[in-house]
């Protein structure tokens, strides 16, 4: 794989599916990397498990991380990725179903970079990867990893 763009971690397959589908439109599919759940994601940017030998020196522009995961919490995937060194500047952007105030407010104060909101049509979360993809790996500079 060329250098990840984008790590996008959910547990629902189609909704991992329709995601990567719907980025695929606007960013070289190649460039995507998946993750189905939390500890999968973790091992993915730490270079652990089946990812071990990964060179971690080269991470993401951006990871779309499902709150609600199995196994391992989105916020606790979160948290561990601001926790560590090689992935402290990582922008995260929360891609959950939920709209509560108390799930937005736990997602930031863990150190999300954006929330944005599951779209229910395909069309929508169409607009809402490409704005996505737009501003966190084309416009977005970049802060290097222990800068």
């Amino acid at each position: 794989m060329k250098d990840p763009a984008i790590l996008v971690v959910d547990d629902n397959p189609d909704h991992l599916e329709l995601t990567v589908m719907a980025l695929a439109e606007c960013c070289d599919a190649g460039r995507i990397a998946t993750a189905t759940d939390g500890v999968e994601a973790l091992d993915y940017l730490l270079g652990r498990g089946r990812h071990a030998g990964r060179d971690t020196a080269r991470q993401p522009r951006l990871m779309l991380l499902d709150m609600k995961l199995v196994r391992l919490h989105g916020l606790d995937v979160l948290r561990a990725v601001r926790a560590d060194p090689r992935t402290a500047a990582l922008p995260v952007v929360m891609h959950s179903s939920s709209t509560e105030k108390g799930d937005i407010a736990a997602c930031f104060a863990a150190g999300a970079n954006a929330y944005v909101g599951k779209a229910t049509d395909y069309d929508e979360l169409r607009r809402r990867m490409r704005s996505a993809y737009e501003f966190w790996v084309t416009v977005n500079q970049r802060a290097e990893p222990g800068k």
